[in-house]
């Protein structure tokens, strides 16, 4: 089957690129490298200045060239939302006044770029839904090359609970992208997701069940890495998808492995359904007894046992502390309060004054009727019931008789696409 993908973010902030590659390895733009050296330029032309030596000339941001078959980029470096589209929908099954997508989108620098001229797309309205969406160049089909999603998100706020991640949205023909909203159907989702101290990297994609013909969504599994540092430092970081042909998929941060896999076999629920499956017509005989142990029917219950006896008896060993003050309660009137003014006895009856502990108490062991402390009772037994025994009828668990069934797919869609953050790559 063939995939084409439709390209749409949910959060982002800066450059985007979608691009289908023969060999990743040699033609993947590496922005990080690209801006690594841009900024030791910068650094460079900060420290120990000659006097005798002319002004460094100023330097500023160049957006990387792509290179290869690109399917989208957007540098954001012309300051405008100029071929994206906002979404006017609204979330179902929610109170109008949050329905909305009325999140504000902005193109802007960086509070603390190094980089002049270094733009990025911003949220810039918080407790709100935000949906962008753009079309890519051509539709993706996903067949013999592999797809590399690549690009940089920057929490510069924080982030409480909220979402960066991007869709790519399935082709079908009632797509409307200005009501893009969280039910769009998509084939992949991709990026970062935090909410509490839940943080998680999403890779999701959607596939058809050739049987049922329903849309299934296929969760790789947490990545091993530790990604709170990722929401926290306040840092830009690069967030790249690999799918390839052969079904393989790759995950990294930075240009770091976090998470790899079969899209086969690696995604939960899997895409490759078990060779067995239980039989759904099979039922469990009505003689069948589940039970490991049954108590022993042959048990009586001793003659001394006392089933009356208390769990916990006073302790006759102890004596009441000398200086224990039997005549004087644990609580008194206050004697400083006043009755209300407004008090009225017809209606709110007799007045009293609140009780306060007693101030002769604080000096002494305790005061008020003493008792002796309760303990354990040695003789206490419980209600009788017969000891446990094998049960002699005793069978394991029905198992439902299982049915052979084997059946492979590959995972290729057909979609179109649509995108948004700040420095990407596909």
């Amino acid at each position: 089957m063939e995939g084409k993908w439709l390209l749409c973010m949910l959060l982002v902030l800066g450059t985007a690129l979608v691009q289908a590659h023969d060999g990743h390895d040699d033609d993947v733009i590496d922005i990080e490298d690209d801006l690594d050296d841009v900024i030791e330029e910068v650094e460079d032309s900060k420290s120990k200045p000659d006097a005798s030596s002319p002004p460094s000339p100023k330097v500023t941001y160049k957006a990387p060239v792509p290179t290869g078959e690109v399917y989208f980029a957007d540098s954001f470096d012309r300051g405008t939302l100029s071929g994206w589209i906002l979404s006017r929908a609204k979330k179902d099954d929610t109170d109008d006044e949050i329905a909305k997508y009325d999140g504000k989108w902005e193109v802007d620098e960086m509070k603390e770029s190094k980089l002049p001229g270094d733009k990025g797309l911003v949220l810039m309205s918080r407790a709100k839904h935000h949906a962008i969406s753009t079309k890519l160049n051509k539709p993706f089909i996903f067949d013999t090359k592999p797809l590399i999603v690549q690009y940089e998100v920057n929490f510069q706020n924080g982030i409480e609970c909220g979402g960066a991640y991007v869709k790519l949205l399935s082709k079908t023909p009632e797509l409307n992208l200005d009501q893009f909203h969280d039910k769009t159907p998509y084939t992949i989702m991709f990026g970062p997701d935090k909410c509490g101290e839940d943080y998680k990297l999403h890779f999701i994609f959607r596939h058809k069940n050739p049987k049922t013909g329903v849309y299934e969504e296929k969760h790789a599994k947490r990545p091993d890495a530790d990604l709170k540092t990722y929401f926290t430092d306040k840092k830009t970081h690069l967030y790249t998808l690999i799918l390839n042909p052969d079904n393989s998929f790759e995950i990294l941060v930075d240009q770091s492995v976090v998470n790899s896999g079969n899209l086969l076999h690696d995604m939960t629920p899997p895409v490759n359904p078990s060779r067995e499956i239980e039989d759904p017509e099979d039922r469990k005989p009505e003689d069948w007894d589940e039970r490991p142990k049954i108590p022993d029917p042959d048990a009586v219950k001793p003659d001394d046992w006392d089933e009356d006896a208390p769990a916990k008896i006073p302790d006759e060993e102890a004596t009441k502390p000398e200086g224990w003050l039997d005549d004087e309660p644990e609580y008194v009137p206050d004697p400083d309060a006043e009755r209300p003014e407004d008090w009225d006895e017809d209606m709110d009856g007799e007045w009293e004054a609140p009780q306060i502990a007693n101030p002769k108490c604080e000096s002494a062991p305790g005061c008020g009727v003493w008792q002796r402390p309760m303990i354990d009772n040695p003789n206490y037994k419980g209600r009788w019931k017969p000891p446990m025994i094998d049960n002699p009828n005793y069978q394991k668990r029905s198992r439902k008789v299982m049915l052979k069934k084997m059946v492979t797919l590959s995972v290729k869609r057909r979609t179109t696409g649509s995108l948004k953050q700040r420095r990407m790559k596909f």
